[in-house]
């Protein structure tokens, strides 16, 4: 079923995308909210249970409806329920809209308005970034979106469906990395007065259930790139990072690839950095002592990285497929 169920919510995605602003965004940031309202007191146990309340107990409800429908109702209602949930948590167009309207005004010679448009995504000041670092920042968040929005969700239904919990892999990937997200927005960037043990639990909780997923998404980046470089990158540069599981992932991409990623001048690839962007001769000095081999990014990169992580989706689709269809034949 779970080989089905995600070939159908990618090509609903396809058919009828979610919209830049959608309703499921916006009924995320309500339900993180209110939890956090409602369940943190400020004391470091408070945490826990927002925490909880936020990520597994939706988790939970999710799987409680597919056993429903499965084992009461209907297998294909079942298989329904789960293409819609992930629908709603997996999907390119998720994260695309910035990623295709950035390039296509750097295609136009707008660099100024591919600046806004970064700092409109990343709620960062890229106003004074150079092209080559804007370039690359472009390629490090769109790859981590990807992870994010794609193979962290799918690695996390494919193997929780396989222990039959259903998609509850889905919601506790998505929930687990928006309140990570949000938390860390919430406390940093707009400097709201909250439990600083919430924004901490929410970050390494998420850290540890993205272990497993971040180290398969760049082993299937080297798998359809530069297998050697890629792998080689993954070993040397993922320190250039400041969290282990971005790293890995962007180490590997940039391997597979061939373009120069990472180094001092990183901010901005996670929410906890920096709220503005290095540039200038500070970029270009630390470009210089810590980056990744590879060619200085260019505009023909983008196109890179959309096609390695295409043909990473069709891997782990056939590798799926193959996996269902020796189930049944044995």
């Amino acid at each position: 079923m779970s080989f089905f169920a995600v070939l159908f919510a990618l090509l609903l995605e396809q058919i009828k995308p979610l919209p830049r602003d959608n309703w499921v965004h916006d009924t995320l940031a309500d339900w993180v909210g209110w939890t956090g309202r409602n369940f943190d007191a400020g004391r470091p146990h408070h945490a826990r249970v927002v925490w909880i309340v936020t990520v597994i107990v939706p988790a939970l409800l999710a799987w409680a409806v597919h056993f429903v429908l499965v084992h009461y109702v209907s297998v294909l209602l079942a298989l329904a329920f789960d293409v819609a949930v992930i629908y709603l948590t997996l999907g390119f167009r998720q994260f695309s809209h910035y990623f295709t309207d950035i390039r296509e005004a750097l295609e136009r010679g707008e660099e100024d308005r591919a600046r806004q448009l970064l700092a409109e995504w990343r709620h960062l000041d890229a106003s004074e970034l150079p092209r080559t670092e804007l370039l690359r920042h472009v390629i490090e968040h769109s790859l981590l979106a990807a992870h994010r929005h794609v193979f962290g969700v799918f690695f996390c239904y494919v193997v929780l469906a396989a222990l039959g919990l259903g998609p509850a892999g889905a919601i506790l990937y998505r929930m687990a990395e928006f309140a990570s997200r949000y938390w860390a927005f919430k406390s940093r960037t707009l400097g709201v007065v909250m439990n600083d043990q919430l924004a901490d639990l929410s970050r390494r909780a998420f850290g540890l259930i993205d272990r497993v997923p971040a180290r398969l998404t760049a082993f299937g980046f080297a798998v359809v790139g530069n297998f050697e470089e890629a792998v080689a990158g993954w070993r040397r540069d993922a320190s250039l990072w400041k969290h282990a599981n971005e790293g890995i992932i962007l180490a590997a991409a940039a391997g597979a690839v061939g373009v120069q990623m990472g180094g001092g001048a990183a901010p901005g690839v996670t929410p906890d950095r920096s709220k503005t962007f290095a540039s200038g001769g500070e970029a270009e000095a630390a470009e210089a002592t810590g980056s990744t081999p590879g060619l200085p990014p260019q505009l023909g990169h983008l196109g890179s990285v959309v096609g390695l992580v295409w043909r990473s989706v069709v891997l782990w689709m056939l590798l799926l497929a193959l996996l269902k269809l020796a189930n049944l034949l044995g």
